[in-house]
Formats: C-alpha cells, sequence, structure tokens
C-alpha cells in the first residue's frame, strides 16, 4: 500500500504521533502535560485544526486528526512540534541543547468507517494498555478523560467525529481489542502505511 502524501490532502483522518529523542520522559510532571495540553489548544484554533482524539504519555503522543484543507496537517504538526520543542526548552531551562524529538512527527492515513473507530479506540485506550490507570477515562493527558470529566472549555478541543460511537462507548472503550487490531495499527506505524483496505488510498494518493 503507498504511504500517505507529506503534503496531507485535508477531509481525511490522520494518525499522527511523535517520540522523545532516545525515548527520555519528556513528561513528567503535570506542568509538563499541561504544556501540551495549551499548545494542542493553540493550534487547534490557529489552524482550524478537528482534533477527534489523543493521548499523552511519557515519552510520546498519539493525535487524530480530521484537517479540512491540503496542507493543513503539515502547517498544523510542524508548529506543534516546532512551538512544543521551544517552549519545553525555555520551561526546563535548556535552551540551546538540541532536540527533544527523535525526528519528525509521523502521520498515516486512516479510513473513516470501523478502521477509525478502531484507531480511536487504540489511541483513547494507550494510557490503560500501559497499565498506568484501570480505566481509560482516568487517564488525564486524553480526549477521553476530556470528553468525559473536562469542563465545557476543555471539551471545545475536541472535533464531533465523523461516525457515530459505539453504544456504550465507555465499557467497549475499556474492554481489550483483539490481537488482530492492534498487530494492524502497530504494522501501520512500523510500515509508515495507511490503516484501512488495500487500495483505498489509490484515488487519495492520485491528487498529488
Amino acid at each position: 500500500m503507498p504511504r500517505a502524501p507529506r503534503n496531507a490532502v485535508g477531509g481525511q483522518i490522520y494518525h499522527c504521533l511523535n517520540r522523545a529523542n532516545a525515548r527520555v520522559n519528556i513528561f513528567e510532571r503535570n506542568q509538563d502535560y499541561k504544556l501540551f495540553e495549551a499548545i494542542l489548544e493553540e493550534g487547534v484554533e490557529q489552524f482550524s485544526m478537528r482534533l477527534l482524539a489523543y493521548c499523552i504519555l511519557s515519552n510520546h503522543w498519539h493525535l487524530v486528526l480530521y484537517p479540512k484543507k491540503d496542507g493543513d496537517l503539515s502547517a498544523f504538526m510542524s508548529w506543534i512540534t516546532n512551538t512544543h520543542t521551544k517552549r519545553w526548552h525555555a520551561e526546563h531551562r535548556t535552551t540551546g541543547t538540541g532536540h527533544i524529538y527523535q525526528g519528525r512527527y509521523k502521520s498515516f492515513l486512516c479510513e473513516k468507517d470501523n478502521y477509525f473507530l478502531t484507531l480511536a479506540r487504540y489511541v483513547e485506550r494507550n494510557a490503560k494498555k500501559a497499565n498506568l490507570v484501570k480505566k481509560s477515562e482516568d487517564w488525564r493527558w486524553s480526549s477521553v478523560w476530556r470528553r468525559e470529566n473536562g469542563t465545557e472549555k476543555q471539551k471545545k478541543i475536541l472535533s464531533a467525529w465523523p461516525v457515530s460511537k459505539p453504544q456504550n462507548y465507555i465499557q467497549w472503550l475499556n474492554s481489550p481489542q483483539t490481537k488482530e487490531e492492534e498487530d494492524a495499527i502497530e504494522h501501520s506505524i512500523k510500515k509508515n502505511i495507511p490503516f484501512g483496505k488495500e487500495g483505498w488510498t489509490n484515488d487519495i494518493i492520485k491528487k498529488f
């Protein structure tokens, strides 16, 4: 399956992630997480980006984004990673000491429908899978916490999903995903390929 174009097409869903350089912890204190979430809020407003799901862990993060126009994803993600790097160094008084990320962010097209639901579930249960919380919605630094427990202002950062949530979503979220589902997403990440049915990206790729 072909890779997603870097100058990403608008109107498509993307799974984006980045990891800390040498996988060191760049999110250790509550302030570290709050700093990144504040940047997300600012970026969503500045670039009119639709943020569908996210989870921040100690040395990496996942975002599920739904850009409106061609090129919006690249502009948003570049701004997020560069701004976070600068502000993290300023906060930790380490300006000039190098990169905090291992490289450029990764982004993968995701097919709408059940593939999106599988991806959103994978992202929102990341902390539970890592045994950091008993319930996914208890992880403070995630979209599911914000959706379930946040204030109206905090919820504003999140956009409506392009497909309906399953009934009893929280119960479904906290149930283990199948090995096949997890393997398929991790294969997309490892191989840097879209997540969906074979061949569904052909028309999207042709646009570029």
